[in-house]
Parts: structure tokens; sequence; C-alpha cells
């Protein structure tokens, strides 16, 4: 067979807020529902019925005078550096956020100039030909900004394409919103190079879907559920539909992008998925096995770092497997030649996965 180019992942980086927020931070917030009406329980049992269900006992903020496009150069830097690239030789920079560079204390949206051109401008690349763009795509976005550039790599045009996902979801969640103890902040990024082989490696296969007739505002942008508190604009979720949503596509989609790559379930070393809400990651990995056959899934199958840094969206895959690769995750290492998949759900609602399948030595 000759040989072809494939993508793989040469370097990988990430940053993690210093400011740790545990679950009793939240103590002196008042939560309503979606009312307006006060919940009627106490905020303790809130936060513990909270930490039951998702599994998050702590998340990161980001420091106040940091903004999206900061942490996404910070987490850039260590993936250039890891990868031992020249920046001017990056052919692509893409961007994956949904908010942009909120300030601290406002919710105001920026984007103009892009996240990609700023953190290209924080870089100092001078090449022209280092396009930069972003990516807005909900939580799967960084994951559909790999998708992007395998493409680009397996047309032969490019060769290195760095793909960043960076969010500071703290800056836009209603702390009157008890939702809003899942969010937090972080960025992740990985160098994406073009390598020829005569057999199949890096990413394999990957799959994605759009469902918005029904769908498209199980999460989107509201005023406070505290009526009193104006005109700004927070996150909001329809928790209990999106759910409902990921259990019944996510593990579907899963299935498709490994029965496309042609690799067999019982050789996928690990999933690497959204981390979300624990319950629902969970559910989704087991039901994916379910679907072939398979009544119990692989011990340690399934990485989950979200007790500790909480859903810090389009930052989660690429700071997770940052973290694998550089053993920070106890009990989940990816050796050469082994398989695993990426996926995710979120706004739009948006749902991607792909297989990849880790170089081996002699390639």
């Amino acid at each position: 067979m000759p040989k072809q180019i494939y993508t793989i992942i040469t370097g990988s980086g990430s940053y993690l807020p210093t400011r740790r927020i545990a679950n009793t931070g939240f103590s002196k917030n008042t939560f309503f529902e979606s009312s307006g009406e006060p919940i009627n329980l106490p905020t303790a049992e809130i936060i513990e019925k909270f930490k039951n269900i998702t599994g998050i006992r702590e998340r990161r903020y980001v420091e106040d005078n940091l903004v999206c496009s900061d942490i996404a150069f910070m987490a850039a830097e260590k993936a250039i550096a890891d990868a031992g690239l020249d920046k001017e030789l990056l052919d692509y920079i893409i961007v994956a956020h949904n908010f942009g560079d909120v300030k601290a204390g406002d919710t105001h949206i920026d984007t103009v100039p892009t996240i990609a051109s700023r953190v290209k401008h924080k870089l100092g690349i001078r090449n022209p030909e280092t396009i930069a763009y972003d990516l807005p795509f909900g939580c799967p976005g960084w994951l559909q900004a790999v998708i992007h550039a395998n493409y680009f790599i397996r047309s032969g045009d490019v060769k290195n394409i760095l793909v960043i996902g960076s969010e500071t979801l703290s800056r836009v969640s209603d702390p009157h919103d008890r939702d809003s103890m899942i969010y937090s902040d972080g960025a992740g990024a990985v160098i994406l190079t073009a390598v020829e082989s005569d057999t199949p490696v890096g990413l394999l296969s990957h799959v994605a879907r759009t469902d918005a007739v029904d769908q498209a505002y199980y999460l989107k942008m509201d005023k406070s559920y505290k009526t009193a508190e104006g005109t700004n604009l927070y996150l909001k979720m329809n928790g209990r539909k999106l759910y409902e949503y990921a259990l019944k596509t996510v593990p579907m989609a899963i299935k498709a992008a490994i029965d496309k790559s042609g690799v067999a379930i019982d050789a996928i070393q690990r999933v690497l998925i959204h981390q979300a809400n624990e319950k629902m990651d969970d559910a989704i990995v087991s039901r994916l096995y379910e679907l072939y056959g398979r009544k119990e899934r692989p011990e340690f199958s399934m990485p989950m770092i979200i007790s500790w840094l909480g859903n810090n969206s389009v930052a989660t895959l690429p700071i997770l497997y940052d973290m694998i690769i550089k053993d920070q995750v106890k009990n989940h290492i990816l050796n050469p030649g082994d398989h695993f998949v990426f996926a995710s759900v979120g706004a739009g609602m948006n749902v991607n996965a792909a297989v990849y399948k880790m170089q081996e030595t002699n390639n």
C-alpha cells in the first residue's frame, strides 16, 4: 500500500487557572428556579445534590486580569514548545471558544478581532500565511476544529496546525442559577502535523451531527433567574432535555466513528469524553458498550477530571489529553499503537466523535 497522509498530534499544552473554587464557595449564593421563584431548599442541600449528580467538588476560575485569549496563548506556547516546532511554520491557528474575551465583572462578549488573531498576535507570528480563525460550535468546538484541521492536512496543502480550546465560563454564569456550579475555565491546545505512513495512524475517522429543529435552544443566553438583577445575559441550560438528548445521540455517534474506523470496540483503550456531568458521561459510555453487546465496560475506560476541574467546555478534551500524555491522570496512559476516542456534546445541539491511533515508534 502506498503511503498516505495522516494527521497526528505532535505536541500538547494546557493552562489551568490557579483559583480553586470549592463547592463551599457557593454557600452564600441564593438560587432561583427559572420561574424566578427561590428554590425551596437550604443552599447546603442544593450543593450536596449537585455534587452527587455531577461529581464536581471544585472548579477553576481565571484570575481577574486574564481573558480567554490570554489563557489560549499560554496553552498554545506550551503545545508549540512540546512539539519542538518553529511557530512561523504554522499553517493555521484555529481557536474553539463560544464567548470570546469576557472581562471580569462584565458579561459582554468580545470577539473582534478573532481570538485566533489575538493569539497569533501574542505569539508574535509574522508569517502572513499562518491563517487564524475562530470556531464557535458549543462544547464540541475543539474537536470540530480538529476535524477541520484534518481535512486541511489530508488535502496535502498544509503541514502544521495549532488547534486551541479556550473558555471562561465563569464570566457568563448566573450566580443565582444552580447550574452555574457546573462551569469552569481553562485552555488546552495541540499541534496537528502531517505524516506519511503506509499504515493508518493518528486521526482515523470522525463523525458529527447537529440537531436544531427541536433541540437548538437547550443551551442559550438569557437573563438571570433572579429577575431583579437587570438585563445582563447568562448561559442557561435545559439540563433534563440535554441529558436525554446526550444519552440518545452520543453513544450512537461514538459507535459510528468506531465502525467507520474499522477498529474493534475491544481495541479501544480509552474514551476521552467531554467532562459535562459525571453521571451523564458514565451512562453514555456504558450505553456505548451496550450497543456492542457488552454488559460491562473495561475498567479505566473513561478518564475523568471533572471532580476537580468542572466543565470547561471546549477546553475539556485538549486538557484531558494533555494531562494523560504527561502522566497526570491516575490509572490512565496512552501507549504507542493504542486506540482511543474523542467525543463531545453541546450547544446547537452538536455532537461529534473521532477515533485516534497513537503513532508507533517505528512510523
